[in-house]
């Protein structure tokens, strides 16, 4: 199978489901997480205080060439409760990375990061074709990596002092990935884990 580049679709679980990022969903997206410093605070952008400030995060998203961002939304409320990308796909070297993502307060330690992980892992190998997923987070983010290293994937390597952070500060980023033949074992514990609750 010769992979693809990811587009525009709809993926859709028990819980939530993946669309196309809009502005549409920006007034949704700054009642789940505008203003929360804990949950922004390794997300490598300004801080979210005002809607205007939501809009311009939205819209830098949008406008990112090599982002294919989706809008997380909850089946319970049909409200948008994150955002999720896929991340610097080549369909040559059939490898895209997974990131970007944040989740209202409300979806931490719930299915919801199982969820949309198992979404766009299973389209990633099994729609698009891809060999290779990539994750990075910068090293104080033990929550982020405890997630990654959740779904199976294995620890790449730290690049030190990779990437400015808002505050002016640099971080080092830690590197992590899944193979398509691990995939099918990952696959399995995810829908396990989904199944338990």
């Amino acid at each position: 199978m010769t992979a693809k580049l990811p587009a525009p679709v709809v993926l859709t679980g028990r819980h939530l489901r993946l669309e196309p990022l809009t502005r549409a969903h920006v007034p949704d997206l700054f009642a789940a997480g505008g203003g929360d410093e804990e949950l922004w605070r390794w997300v490598p952008v300004p801080l979210p205080r005002t809607l205007e400030d939501m809009e311009r995060t939205i819209d830098d998203r949008l406008a990112d060439p090599l982002c294919e961002p989706y809008a997380v939304i909850s089946l319970a409320d049909g409200r948008a409760i994150g955002v999720t990308c896929y991340f610097d796909a080549s369909a040559a070297e059939e490898q895209v990375e997974i990131g970007g993502t944040w989740y209202a307060r409300s979806a931490w330690r719930t299915a919801v990061n199982t969820e949309a992980k198992l979404l766009l892992l299973t389209h990633a190998f099994e729609d698009l074709g891809m060999g290779r997923v990539t994750w990075r987070t910068d090293i104080r983010n033990e929550r982020s990596q405890k997630a990654i290293r959740r779904l199976g994937a294995s620890y790449e390597g730290t690049f030190r002092r990779n990437k400015q952070r808002p505050d002016g500060s640099w971080r080092d980023t830690v590197y992590f990935s899944m193979l398509a033949d691990e995939w099918p074992a990952a696959k399995a514990r995810l829908t396990e884990r989904l199944a338990a609750g």
